[in-house]
């Protein structure tokens, strides 16, 4: 390929693919941001409502748990047709890249449950009981003690979770979901144009590096241990 030809490519191509990529950073800070906001409450609840936690309550933390672990285990594509009528409910459309933001965050809180609640359960219990020896409030320890000790793990968890939504975003751009994923589809496969695939390819390569670069610096600036 010459670099005329290239350069053609590229001016033809360019805004497409510089629109794609704002629309899958936009879906995946979106869904990140709420199911952060969800999800890592969920997580500590989940961790202190367990058997020995701080506010054990064993009947509870077996429905939450189940539930989470029922939002877990639905594939993504399957997840994304099954909710359909919430989307519509909530963006009044199932097309677009605002639409495919209601399954990319119902598909993220109980990832980021888990990794939280796994994440809480690495603080050593010596910490806790220190504390609450002090006469450290339950909440007290949750935020002086719990989550200020796992936050490298935390962290970790939120860069693992962005990398997910990222290829979860891509499939959702094959049911019109927008984003890198939707170009692909429509661009690369339909029209059988091998090079804006392979370029679609290395945008998402390039963009889950980008992520996972920063998470570890943020981690190894955090870790102290």
């Amino acid at each position: 390929m010459s670099f005329d030809v290239i350069s053609a490519w590229l001016d033809l191509n360019s805004k497409l693919l510089l629109n794609a990529t704002g629309e899958t950073l936009y879906m995946v800070a979106v869904a990140g941001i709420v199911g952060f906001a969800i999800g890592i409450p969920l997580g500590v609840v989940l961790h202190i409502t367990k058997k020995g936690g701080l506010m054990e309550n064993t009947a509870f933390n077996s429905v939450l748990g189940a539930i989470v672990n029922v939002g877990r285990s639905v594939p993504f594509l399957v997840l994304m047709v099954a909710i359909i009528p919430v989307t519509k409910l909530i963006v009044g459309s199932f097309i677009g890249t605002t639409a495919a933001i209601v399954p990319l965050t119902i598909g993220a809180i109980p990832f980021v449950a888990r990794l939280i609640e796994g994440a809480l359960i690495e603080v050593p219990s010596g910490l806790v009981e220190a504390a609450q020896s002090m006469g450290a409030t339950p909440l007290q320890i949750i935020t002086k003690v719990l989550l200020p000790e796992a936050l490298p793990t935390i962290l970790n968890s939120v860069t693992i979770t962005l990398v997910t939504l990222v290829s979860y975003s891509a499939m959702a751009g094959t049911v019109g979901g927008g984003g890198l994923g939707d170009v692909a589809i429509r661009y690369g496969f339909h029209r059988y144009d091998l090079t804006i695939m392979a370029v679609t390819v290395v945008m998402l390569i390039v963009l889950v590096q980008i992520i996972q670069s920063v998470g570890d610096a943020l981690v190894k600036k955090v870790d102290h241990r």
